[in-house]
């Protein structure tokens, strides 16, 4: 399916509008740096954080800055970049981009240990895209449905079932999903995506919270049943599989942002001229089809807009993750 890269075609295809487009692009302002701008990513090149990080720095060229540098940070559960950009000179020369799960997550989680603030030591600036997760089962599993799945769980003593990693977003939804619906479910982290899948096509774990760019081609393919997403609206590259509100739990319904923060202490110049360079570039139509087939889904939001809600989030996630216990000492 070709990509929709116009407001139109996106509500046709089902795109979640009400993020992607909370604010239409203002004029950037003429470019403020005379020197390369850095862009700091917390995680390895080669993904799809790092594809969207590159995609941008390339056409902030000229706008915000004469060049925009991507800097790899990854290390330390994807802490390493987030102090880095902490130390940085606030002169908007460096910026951040990162998951909101280190800005959110992270404090309810490294409470003793984490090394940053995110309310303290960062200026929000922008989202840039957001993603979300499917509920996926082998092809083989009984269930055909996510309400048959529930019921099949009920009849379990125990259910395993596995996330990209420990902490994250899918795996205080699934612990959101088991206390409201009574299963006994358990947590297994793979940080491989090909041995989550094959275990699960061998029956060691009996589902796969990923995301929707991977429970999508296996949906596809025949070999994996996705049987709900966590996106507000119905996705086109899963047009067969609802929303978790759809099927009557809206409170299930996450999505993870990829956003945009500066250090502490820059001039408001820079946050208002950075916001700016990335609204026009966001707007861009080529720049919305490229996210689109990564299965990320265009944000343009207000810095007001982007404070709320991170802080929301916060108040979402903040007590779940305090009821579960969890917590990383190191």
């Amino acid at each position: 399916m070709e990509p929709a890269t116009t407001r139109r075609a996106l509500l046709r295809a089902g795109m979640p509008l009400g993020l992607a487009w909370l604010g239409g692009p203002r004029e950037a302002a003429a470019q403020l740096m005379d020197r390369p701008a850095r862009l700091i990513m917390n995680f390895s090149a080669g993904g799809v954080m790092d594809t969207v990080a590159r995609l941008y720095a390339e056409r902030l060229r000229g706008i915000y800055a004469p060049q925009a540098i991507v800097d790899n940070r990854p290390g330390g559960a994807a802490r390493i970049g987030v102090e880095i950009a902490k130390d940085a000179p606030p002169d908007g020369r460096a910026f951040l981009m990162t998951p909101e799960t280190m800005m959110v997550l992270y404090p309810f989680i490294y409470t003793r240990t984490l090394r940053y603030d995110p309310q303290r030591d960062f200026v929000p600036v922008t989202g840039l895209s957001s993603f979300g997760f499917s509920w996926l089962v082998d092809a083989n599993h009984p269930a055909r449905n996510f309400g048959e799945f529930v019921e099949w769980a009920r009849r379990q003593p125990e259910v395993y079932y596995a996330t990209p990693a420990a902490g994250s977003t899918p795996h205080f939804l699934s612990v959101m999903m088991a206390r409201a619906l009574g299963l006994r479910l358990s947590h297994v982290p793979y940080r491989e995506t090909a041995m989550a899948l094959a275990d699960l096509n061998g029956g060691r774990i009996a589902a796969y919270v990923t995301v929707i760019g991977t429970a999508a081609e296996q949906h596809r393919s025949g070999r994996m049943r996705a049987l709900a997403i966590t996106m507000p609206q119905r996705v086109p590259t899963l047009p067969d599989v609802p929303t978790f509100a759809e099927l009557g739990f809206p409170q299930f319904t996450a999505d993870e942002w990829y956003g945009i923060f500066l250090p502490a202490g820059t001039p408001r110049q820079f946050v208002t001229g950075l916001h700016d360079a990335i609204a026009r570039v966001s707007a861009l139509p080529e720049m919305q089809a490229a996210l689109l087939k990564l299965e990320q889904y265009p944000v343009s939001t207000t810095t007001e807009q982007f404070v709320a809600r991170l802080q929301a989030e916060r108040d979402r996630w903040g007590p779940v993750v305090r009821e579960s216990g969890y917590e990383v000492a190191d």
